[in-house]
């Protein structure tokens, strides 16, 4: 393996040299390492960066960040500039809108300065005394990175269950307050996965586990005051494609434990009150037909959202009693110009979030004929035409108000309550942002363009009214594709500093998302996953083409599976791009999904192939950017990392950028940023992760030359 002592020397020169203009970057050695399928053998020669424990990969990424900083050491001021600025359009002292459930009135605060939030309650409403569930802020004094999972009050109101994750790996240490006292019990379960819900006899906990991949495979009971040991497992998935959570229903009478795959669901459900009975099959799972259903109850009926002759998914009924699929009656039709995401239910209607033209609305449907008011079949009128919307918490079935969000590229996030008798919104918070915003300076926008081969494709765009369309400008496309995860057209205050200095900013929706249906997911994945790609590049020539940004000022910028864009887009078509920012990318693409002991291997056979396969193995391999590494200029690229990302891991990142260096025949900057106490999703206080906001955001803008 490499020795430690060349790293370590190479940080301390680098950052001796934060000042030097020209730092000669530092080199990974070279071991030898071929992998062998299909005939074909792929040299590796990067492979041993894969052990986090080993000193020499530690040496090794504190070096290259040795190497960034000193990269990067003019535009201190620069960031320091924007990251007061993006923080300085946060409320200090902000705080959600409470919700009532089961008597009491839920929320969340940020005080003045603090990162964390402090979660509270008030019985009866607004006028109860407050009582402080968790202050997170004392909660994480002691750590680097601290996070609070799920949290769940028993049916009582008396326990709180909640999840932490002091590392950043997605798992979390169970541990249950009594609100009454304050007293943390002496229960404590530690290696879930976070995922817990409360029996209905306020003593019995179910939680789920993860395996050593990280897969959450295992269901357990947990009874309070008896020892972790001897928890009871209720359920092992053992079919490691399949991942499984745990839930409790809207009627709260059922606890579900749903198992899914890519292309195949299967749920069991148990009387919340009857704990320590046996969990029953909803409806078996059938990976031949691709079923794949969720489910939900109230009242004297599930409700089931299914793809079951539906492709773009359907609502159906059946009694408590008749879980089977030939007991599904149809609620809310299949239709192919609507994609039906989810269901809220109420016992008098049905709230349906639905993608039409890409968008999310939401329908009202009456379950009960007309009852007094104006209760019929609509869709909430928001009176933007590009936006993103969504049901917020709604407990009580009862009621005819349904609380919404929504968000658009130039409207902060909003929480309206909606009286689905009268048809109106009441506003009850938008988005505060500090300083002189005003939406009437930005300007949004929806476009459709044809990809090469005649789709025609979604992009969302916004940008200052001060910034003409001329050709001029500098833009930063933005893409996703993948698993079918939508990115929408949602308004971010910390963007508003691009727009400011004259970027304009694009969602491309490109296929494998799901903005324009089911099949635009499926057109956009295995066999077909250039689409993706292609469809980006496509994206990028339109805007030049449209003088929505000059030839030499395109931008791009993905993160995880949007990261696998970025370095697909780079490889494809180098020469268009001013720069790129790779975030967390999923770059190694065949040798990870080889690798089952990696976390999420198995269970993304589905999405981008099975490279046991061959067709599948060669297909990955032709769009896999660390083995398309190519003698070629590459353009400008800032990649991050954390070191302990469960998702995407370090070693990804940190190998392509080691095999670019030895490859690319230019001399445009090559950053790798390891935040070395994150994972994922980065730093966990609210203030704190806009460090590597305003880090990426200086790169670009320097690069641009508009600071």
């Amino acid at each position: 393996m490499p020795k430690l002592q060349p790293f370590l020397g190479l940080a301390l020169s680098l950052s001796m040299q934060a000042s030097t203009a020209q730092v000669a970057p530092p080199i990974a050695p070279r071991h030898d390492k071929t992998h062998e399928m299909h005939g074909d053998s792929r040299s590796d020669p990067y492979y041993w960066l894969n052990d986090r424990e080993d000193p020499a990969v530690i040496a090794y990424l504190t070096a290259e960040n040795a190497y960034k900083d000193a990269m990067i050491a003019d535009q201190a001021d620069l960031r320091k500039e924007l990251y007061e600025e993006i923080v300085g359009r946060i409320k200090p002292d902000d705080e959600s809108v409470p919700y009532l459930e089961r008597g009491y009135l839920y929320g969340e605060r940020y005080l003045a300065g603090a990162e964390h939030p402090v979660y509270y309650r008030r019985k009866g409403g607004a006028e109860g005394a407050e009582e402080v569930m968790l202050d997170v802020n004392v909660l994480a004094k002691a750590y680097d990175y601290y996070a609070v999972g799920s949290r769940v009050v028993s049916d009582d109101n008396r326990l709180l269950v909640y999840g932490e994750d002091t590392l950043s790996r997605r798992i979390y240490t169970l541990r249950v307050k009594d609100l009454t006292t304050g007293e943390v019990l002496a229960d404590v379960i530690e290696n879930t996965a976070g995922n817990v819900v409360w029996a209905a006899d306020n003593k019995t906990l179910f939680y789920t586990r993860k395996d050593e991949t990280l897969r959450p495979d295992r269901v357990f009971r947990h009874v309070l005051g008896t020892p972790v040991t001897q928890d009871v497992e209720v359920y092992h998935e053992g079919d490691d494609t399949f991942s499984t959570y745990i839930y409790r229903t809207k009627s709260r009478e059922f606890v579900c434990i749903h198992s899914e795959a890519t292309l195949t669901s299967e749920v069991q459900y148990l009387r919340a009150d009857e704990p320590r009975g046996t969990f029953q099959t909803f409806e078996p799972r059938d990976r031949d037909a691709k079923l794949e259903y969720s489910v939900d109850h109230l009242g004297d009926r599930w409700y089931v959202r299914t793809n079951k002759d539906a492709v773009n998914f359907k609502i159906a009924t059946t009694p408590v009693g008749k879980t089977g699929q030939g007991s599904w009656v149809d609620l809310v039709p299949a239709r192919s110009e609507a994609f039906v995401e989810d269901v809220e239910l109420f016992s008098d209607y049905v709230v349906v979030s639905e993608r039409v033209g890409g968008i999310v609305q939401q329908r009202i449907l009456p379950l009960t004929g007309e009852p007094a008011g104006q209760l019929g079949e609509h869709t909430i009128d928001f009176g933007e035409d590009a936006y993103l919307s969504a049901t917020s918490t709604n407990h009580d079935p009862l009621s005819h108000i349904v609380r919404v969000s929504f968000t658009s590229m130039t409207t902060p996030n909003t929480v309206y309550d909606y009286d689905v008798d009268t048809r109106r919104l009441t506003l009850l918070k938008r988005q505060e942002v500090l300083g002189e915003f005003d939406p009437s300076d930005y300007v949004g926008e929806r476009i459709e363009f044809a990809a090469r081969d005649g789709k025609r494709v979604p992009m969302s765009i916004v940008r200052h009214k001060g910034t003409p369309l001329d050709g001029k400008a500098p833009l930063l496309l933005y893409g996703y594709g993948s698993y079918g995860n939508s990115m929408d057209p949602y308004f971010s205050s910390v963007r508003l500093s691009l727009l400011d200095r004259g970027f304009v900013f694009v969602i491309a929706h490109v296929r494998g998302g799901q903005e324009l249906g089911r099949q635009w997911y499926e057109d956009g994945k295995l066999l077909r996953k250039k689409n993706t790609f292609t469809d980006f590049v496509d994206a990028g020539k339109y805007l030049v083409s449209e003088k929505y940004c000059a030839p030499d000022q395109l931008y791009a910028m993905g993160g995880s599976a949007g990261g696998l864009l970025m370095g697909a887009v780079v490889n494809m078509e180098p020469g268009m791009w001013a720069g790129v920012i790779a975030a967390v990318p999923f770059v190694d693409v065949i040798t990870t999904m080889l690798d089952e002991t990696i976390p999420l291997t198995t269970g993304e056979y589905d999405e981008w192939g099975d490279p046991n396969e061959e067709e599948a193995y060669r297909y990955m391999l032709s769009y896999s950017p660390y083995d398309q590494v190519a003698a070629h200029a590459y353009p400008p690229m800032l990649v991050t990392t954390g070191l302990h990302d469960s998702q995407v891991q370090y070693w990804e990142p940190a190998k392509w950028v080691a095999r670019l260096r030895e490859l690319k025949t230019d001399d445009a900057p090559l950053l790798l940023h390891t935040n070395m106490s994150t994972g994922h999703g980065g730093a966990s206080g609210r203030f704190a992760r806009h460090q590597e906001t305003a880090m990426e955001y200086a790169w670009l803008l320097r690069l641009a030359r508009k600071a």
